[in-house]
């Protein structure tokens, strides 16, 4: 009879007995996968509150656009964009920059960025920066730039157009200076018809200060004065202009005491001056006092 094959060995379970290690404990299972709801925004399964969105930390009224002002006005409007976009570029890509040299607009800018974060950033870390000598002053723009429109609502660009139109004809119309030429032009077109020009009445009129629009004329290193009292000498007018550096000299008009030129080096030495001393009280009236009809003006003289 065959010899029986032997069956394979087989390891040898181990013995109970004090020597013995227990067996390692099993592994812990893997975490469950983040629960997702309806809008594909993962939550955590175990309740832990997701990370706050930034965009909830925007500041209210927050915009892409900013308007910026305070800005020097000498400086050329080519010149100024340019040195808005560079410096604005730190916080996000620069859409457009709007600014305009005329009257209502000047020393002002509406700068778009590509999102309200970056713009918000600006405004915090921006705000009162000293560009060409003046502090900048930050806000939100109230409405959208066309650019921006453009880019996102390209169909409501034209209704975007026409609501600014109205908006910029509405600010035209109750513009002071706009309301005050229209008044001049109202009684000259009086004056012809009836024949009797208004100067007539004022010259009996107690002395008022000459309101002309020229505050916005641009810098000149020659001053224009104006409203000076009926005694004004040129020694006087020197005793005033002299504490401002840089005088070169004070020019009277023969049979115009009420006016008079003075001239300095330059236009920052003639601004200085312009500022301390425009609408303050110069003499004494005829009978003693002194009234708003003493107050000088004095602006920038009309180049050319």
């Amino acid at each position: 009879m065959a010899d029986a094959q032997p069956a394979p060995a087989q390891p040898a379970a181990p013995e109970p007995g004090p020597s013995t290690s227990p067996a390692p404990p099993p592994p812990p299972p893997p975490p469950p996968p983040p629960a997702q709801d309806n809008d594909g925004d993962a939550h955590m399964a175990n309740g832990d509150a997701p990370e706050e969105d930034p965009k909830e930390q925007l500041p209210e009224g927050a915009s892409e656009v900013l308007y910026v002002n305070n800005l020097n006005e000498k400086i050329k409007l080519p010149i100024m964009k340019q040195s808005l976009k560079v410096l604005f570029r730190e916080y996000g890509h620069v859409l457009g920059i709007t600014a305009h040299s005329n009257v209502r607009m000047r020393g002002q800018a509406f700068v778009t960025l590509d999102s309200k974060e970056a713009a918000a950033k600006a405004v915090t870390e921006v705000q009162k920066f000293p560009l060409y000598g003046r502090a900048m002053q930050l806000a939100f723009a109230r409405t959208e730039s066309d650019i921006l429109v453009q880019k996102r609502k390209p169909d409501a660009m034209d209704e975007h157009k026409k609501e600014r139109l109205e908006r910029k004809k509405e600010s035209r119309r109750n513009d002071p200076a706009r309301r005050k030429k229209l008044a001049q032009r109202a009684a000259a077109k009086q004056a012809a018809e009836t024949g009797v020009a208004p100067v007539a009445a004022a010259a009996t009129a107690p002395r008022r200060i000459v309101q002309m629009p020229d505050e916005y004329l641009p810098p000149n290193k020659i001053l224009f004065v104006q409203n000076l009292p009926d005694d004004t000498t040129k020694e006087k007018l020197e005793a005033l202009f002299r504490p401002y550096p840089n005088l070169l000299e004070v020019r009277t008009i023969p049979g115009r005491r009420n006016i008079a030129f003075v001239e300095f080096e330059d236009e920052s030495s003639s601004a200085v001056a312009r500022d301390a001393l425009h609408n303050t009280k110069f003499g004494t009236a005829d009978d003693g006092t002194t009234d708003e009809g003493l107050k000088i003006k004095v602006t920038f003289a009309k180049k050319g």
